[in-house]
């Protein structure tokens, strides 16, 4: 489905970050390591690598990480590219500094908690998960992400599953995002950061 989701000369989401994921720059520090998770076309690595992190990019996708080496070269960065199933994939153990996970709502109930716990065992102590996703608002929206509200996230439920972290912004707002013709318009959307605690 994904390949050929990005079986365009365009990218589908955009080739600029995601914004909320641009508006935690702050949180960034050059030669930290990030994992981009499902990264598409492959635009939050990119842009994470131009930041001058040290990168890991896994996608499903053979097309979506071709278009994303392609970018890449445009913008002189290296990040590495992993084509994987984030089901099946060995997931480094406290090996990132930052783990970027945009709108990964491929996900359902039965699979996001082992997700959730991948992405939490890859972060060093003391590093941050930046997510941004869809509320089941959106559906009736319909301005991207999948048509299952089962899939959407909500407060209580990112509460929930980070609740062995130190929630450092969770905030639920309706806004226009443009990324691509994939996520155009009004948008019901969730941010969270969250912080993996010392050891």
């Amino acid at each position: 489905m994904w390949d050929e989701r990005y079986a365009t000369e365009a990218y589908v989401y955009g080739e600029a970050p995601n914004a909320f994921l641009a508006s935690c720059l702050e949180r960034l520090r050059p030669g930290d390591r990030a994992l981009a998770v499902a990264d598409g076309e492959g635009r939050n690595g990119v842009w994470l690598a131009e930041q001058g992190l040290d990168v890991v990019s896994v996608d499903a996708s053979a097309v979506g990480l071709e278009k994303a080496r392609r970018l890449a070269g445009k913008r002189g960065v290296f990040p590495e590219f992993i084509q994987a199933d984030l089901f099946a994939w060995d997931w480094p153990e406290a090996a990132f500094d930052v783990v970027a996970a945009i709108f990964i709502q491929f996900a359902g109930p039965g699979d996001r908690p082992r997700l959730f716990e991948s992405m939490k065992r890859s972060l060093k102590p003391g590093g941050a998960l930046i997510l941004q996703g869809y509320r089941p608002e959106q559906v009736a929206l319909g301005t991207g992400g999948p048509p299952a509200p089962e899939n959407m996230y909500t407060e209580t439920m990112l509460r929930d599953a980070f609740a062995d972290f130190e929630i450092a912004h969770l905030r639920a707002h309706d806004d226009v995002i443009e990324e691509g013709a994939g996520h155009s318009g009004l948008s019901a959307l969730i941010d969270l950061v969250a912080l993996k605690p010392d050891a």
